[in-house]
């Protein structure tokens, strides 16, 4: 099993940014620009949060991830190890994954409002959508969003929360885990659909 050291680890980053890693994104109209799309998504994942429920979250992240992008990274030196048949109990271990860690965590980081202030103009690689998230206690984040457009929609690639990126916290802790289980990824998809 994933270790419990991995939840310290990620606590200040990946927790703080509720609405962050856990947003990873959804399909939007073309039309819609990344702050609005950012802004919907944003407003789903503060419900999730608020009800706790590991499956709200895994709905959202199902809803709103660019599972390949997050997932492929993630395996880093592994990611050419895995099969193709593989793909899909990998991608919705992940998201299981991630949303059983974000429900565990959302009481200690109740989120009042998330709100899109900016975005960055589009390339190639996607644009950059800023946030600033505020919890009930006061305390306010910056969190900053990749997304990814895929054909008419964007899908939000990554998140950035104090200065620490979701893609690279996880890729360490599925790395390593890989590399303690025989440098075999079915190791990690056992361990993340148990």
């Amino acid at each position: 099993m994933i270790s419990a050291g991995f939840h310290r680890t990620l606590l200040s980053a990946f927790m703080l940014a509720l609405p962050a890693l856990t947003f990873s994104a959804a399909a939007v109209e073309a039309r819609e620009k990344p702050v609005q799309f950012m802004q919907r998504a944003a407003n789903e994942l503060v419900r999730a949060s608020r009800s706790g429920s590991a499956r709200d979250f895994a709905d959202v992240l199902a809803k709103y991830a660019d599972k390949p992008s997050i997932g492929l990274y993630s395996l880093g030196s592994y990611a050419k190890s895995l099969r193709r048949k593989d793909r899909k109990p990998y991608y919705s271990g992940m998201i299981g994954f991630l949303a059983r860690y974000a429900a565990s965590q959302a009481p200690k980081y109740r989120v009042r409002s998330a709100r899109m202030v900016s975005q960055t103009r589009e390339t190639r690689s996607g644009v950059y959508v800023d946030s600033v998230v505020t919890l009930t206690d006061g305390t306010s984040y910056d969190v900053r969003w990749w997304l990814i457009r895929r054909g008419g929609t964007y899908k939000v690639g990554d998140v950035s929360v104090l200065g620490f990126w979701g893609r690279e916290q996880l890729k360490r802790l599925f790395e390593g885990y890989i590399n303690d289980n025989g440098g075999n990824p079915k190791a990690l998809i056992v361990a993340l659909n148990r």
